[in-house]
Parts: structure tokens; C-alpha cells; sequence
């Protein structure tokens, strides 16, 4: 059975560019999840708020994390990209968060195959304006649901390099041997 939590490669010019792969296309307001059993995209619901995913977002492959999901990331491109798509992106920086108390790092990066997009090398060259919609975005998007989300802070791309690395071997350490003698292995 194919999961691409555990079948994609991360990407091989790691941690500058990593494979993203896309949950929720730019714009949506369906919540759609990795199954982690099943590989299968999932919806886990319809936001609450009248608020749209101001980027891209999705996971990258063969990580995990202290939330117990792969790392998140959130990649910026002219288009909206479908669901499951494999992205290669370039890691510009991070958006280090609370999400009901529990850390829940993003990171922000730009589709390496957009040149609208990919001239951008660190979050500090975006346009600040992107910067305060991903911010009010996290910060209101589960208000409904009477959760509370905190964005702490946004780091530059060498923070961001290294959670992807952490990432990586945390995958290693917890999770591959786990799957060892599975239909993922």
C-alpha cells in the first residue's frame, strides 16, 4: 500500500529544498488531512470562520514532529495546487506557533518551479502584507471552534533549515521503526 507520508522522498537538495505534499490547495476552506493509516486525503471539516488558506498547505515527507504529524509547511505559488501534488520548495523560513498549547511549527516556503515566486530566498523578502495574512489567518481560523491558536514568532530560513533536519531524524528515531515489516516499509 502507497502512503506518501512514507513513500515520497523528502527531496535530495535537503534543507534548502524540500518535497512538499499538498493537503489544502491556496483559497480553500476544507480542512483535508493525511490519513496516516490509509494514505488517503480525508476531510477533517469545513473551517468554522469564513477565512481561506492564504497559501498552499501541506506536509513534508518522512518527517514528524512534537504534535505527532509530519512537519507542516505552507508554500507560496501564483496558483493554487491540487491536492496530493508533490512540490519541490524552497525553505524561506518559519512560523513558529501554539496550537491549543501544543507547539505546531509551519514552514514557509515558495514553489521552486514558479518563477513569479522563486527568486524569494528568505522570508524577511516577502512582502510584509503576506507575512500579517498567515498571521491573522492561524490566529482566527479555529476562533469558532473556541480553540486558541498563538503565533509566536517568524524565523528566517536558517531556523527554518534546521527543524526540517530535526524533523527528519525524528521520522528516523520514531516512526521508520515502527514501519519496519509493514506495508510502508
Amino acid at each position: 500500500m502507497f502512503n506518501p507520508w512514507h513513500h515520497v522522498a523528502a527531496g535530495d537538495r535537503i534543507p534548502q529544498y524540500v518535497n512538499g505534499i499538498i493537503e489544502i490547495p491556496k483559497g480553500s476552506r476544507a480542512k483535508y488531512e493525511l490519513d496516516k493509516d490509509s494514505g488517503m486525503l480525508k476531510l477533517d471539516r469545513v473551517l468554522y470562520s469564513s477565512v481561506y488558506y492564504p497559501a498552499n498547505y501541506g506536509f513534508i515527507p518522512r518527517t514528524y514532529c512534537a504534535d505527532k504529524d509530519p512537519l507542516d509547511i505552507l508554500i507560496f505559488s501564483q496558483i493554487d495546487l491540487v491536492p496530493l501534488c508533490v512540490v519541490e520548495a524552497k525553505v524561506i523560513g518559519v512560523m513558529q506557533m501554539t496550537d491549543n498549547g501544543e507547539a505546531d511549527d509551519k514552514i514557509i516556503a515558495v514553489a521552486a518551479n514558479d518563477v513569479s515566486i522563486n527568486h524569494v530566498n528568505d522570508i524577511s523578502e516577502l512582502p510584509p502584507h503576506f507575512v500579517h495574512e498567515l498571521r491573522h489567518f492561524f490566529e482566527e481560523y479555529k476562533t469558532l471552534e473556541n480553540k486558541k491558536v498563538i503565533v509566536e514568532e517568524f524565523q528566517q530560513r536558517d531556523t527554518a533549515e534546521k527543524i526540517v533536519l530535526d524533523s527528519l531524524e525524528d521520522y528516523k528515531k520514531y516512526i521508520l521503526p515502527l514501519t519496519e515489516g509493514t506495508p510502508f516499509a
